[in-house]
């Protein structure tokens, strides 16, 4: 059973991370003993400072999960559209910022997790194959994972949950699409009542709580990250 630890609020702070040519800005939310990481990638129109996300990693944060929220893009690049959806250009600077929390001590040999929103999980699930050592589990959260690609879907091997609104219909289908490629333990969660962005009462609540369940139950079969009773 995960702990929930309420009374025990995250340590955030700004760090930047080198990805290439390009210095990445973060977030860093550090817990005490820490037993996994998750690191965000964002979709696109988002950031790091994307309230939903960080409503997200303030319920890991309390079942003792780390979480890293990083801009894929600069400021500037971030102006260009179609940038937000260039998963090939956005991949390596994912696997920058998971390397960048291997090379903490304290995060070195812990799970490592992903959640991507919206375009943000395409690119979790191509590092997700790119590393499949590395990575303990995977969630999207009204995310395109279509847009990783059918090669990709296929190499994944983490455990992956994609969380979509009943009301996101095209997006459910994508979903489903998507759903049906990959080879890993894997499922997909329908939100009653809520859209795109889960705006709606109580639906971000109800996924941040299917994301939580999903990388504590997993992180807790990698060595080194048992979840305290």
């Amino acid at each position: 059973m995960m702990s929930i630890r309420p009374t025990t609020p995250a340590t955030e702070r700004e760090v930047s991370i080198a990805a290439g040519a390009v210095q990445l800005e973060a977030i860093l939310g550090e817990v005490p003993d820490p037993v996994g990481v998750v690191v965000f990638a964002h979709g696109s129109g988002s950031g790091r400072k994307s309230p939903r996300n960080h409503y997200v990693a303030r319920q890991l944060h309390r079942a003792g999960i780390a979480t890293l929220l990083i801009d894929l893009l600069s400021v500037e690049e971030d102006r260009e559209f179609r940038m937000r959806f260039d998963i090939g250009l956005l991949q390596p600077r994912l696997v920058a910022a998971c390397a960048w929390v291997r090379g903490v001590d304290r995060y070195a040999g812990l799970p490592l997790g992903l959640f991507g929103a919206s375009t943000g999980a395409a690119v979790a699930l191509r590092v997700a194959a790119a590393l499949p050592d590395d990575i303990s589990a995977v969630v999207s959260r009204g995310g395109r994972p279509d847009l990783a690609g059918v090669p990709a879907l296929e190499l994944v091997r983490a455990p992956t949950l994609l969380i979509v609104g009943a009301n996101d219909q095209q997006v459910i289908s994508l979903n489903e699409a998507a759903l049906a490629e990959l080879r890993c333990d894997a499922r997909i969660d329908i939100i009653p009542g809520a859209s795109h962005l889960f705006e709606e009462s109580g639906t971000l609540e109800a996924a941040a709580a299917l994301a939580v369940a999903w990388f504590a139950r997993h992180f807790a079969g990698v060595a080194g990250g048992a979840v305290r009773p």
